[in-house]
């Protein structure tokens, strides 16, 4: 392997970035908003929210509940030693592009016979999880062995994982202006044990 010189491996970074970018902002412009909109009074009325995710999803999630706790609400994740059982009036927010993570669907029939609701972000809604699910977000990326290029250039579902990441933080946001609580507030809730 040949090492580029500064100047090309800066045109490359650009280059790359761009592409993320421009596939990000075409996958905004296929989603049903109202799908994702559904998202917020569920999130709203959940006693407590569990989240879920495996790999880059799952870090994508844990990210996701952080912003929910600084917004006050009670999140815990999945597999942490201290996560409670699941229960009626609880979420479950999971993500999974293929939608037959085992781990993921495992968590889902659980939460579903605890009586709990359970999202999901996926690419699909003809899947093992879907059919679990209170409610589909479809996300319109590649899943992670879709090597073919038509939906993403990026490896495996790095544009899944993104997305997961971009529309959580997107749900915050509007969950946050629905608050109206201050910056400063929820900052008192950041962690201080850094």
């Amino acid at each position: 392997m040949r090492t580029p010189e500064n100047h090309e491996l800066a045109a490359d970074l650009q280059r790359n970035l761009q592409l993320i970018m421009q596939e990000n902002d075409h996958l905004t412009q296929q989603l049903n908003f109202e799908q994702l909109a559904a998202v917020v009074p569920l999130l709203q009325q959940a006693e407590r929210v569990f989240v879920a995710g495996a790999g880059r999803t799952g870090l994508a999630l844990k990210a996701a509940a952080m912003r929910l706790m600084h917004l006050g609400l009670t999140v815990f994740v999945m597999g942490e030693t201290t996560t409670p059982a699941i229960r009626k009036g609880d979420l479950l927010l999971v993500g999974s592009g293929s939608g037959t993570t085992s781990t993921i669907v495992k968590a889902a029939e659980k939460a579903q016979a605890a009586g709990a609701k359970v999202v999901a972000i996926s690419t699909t809604t003809d899947s093992p999880l879907a059919a679990l699910a209170t409610l589909v977000v479809v996300v319109p990326a590649a899943q992670k062995q879709d090597h073919g290029g038509s939906l993403s250039q990026q490896y495996a579902g790095s544009l899944f994982e993104q997305s997961v990441l971009l529309l959580t933080d997107a749900l915050f946001q509007t969950l946050w202006a629905l608050d109206g609580t201050p910056a400063e507030e929820l900052w008192k809730r950041h962690a201080n044990l850094e």
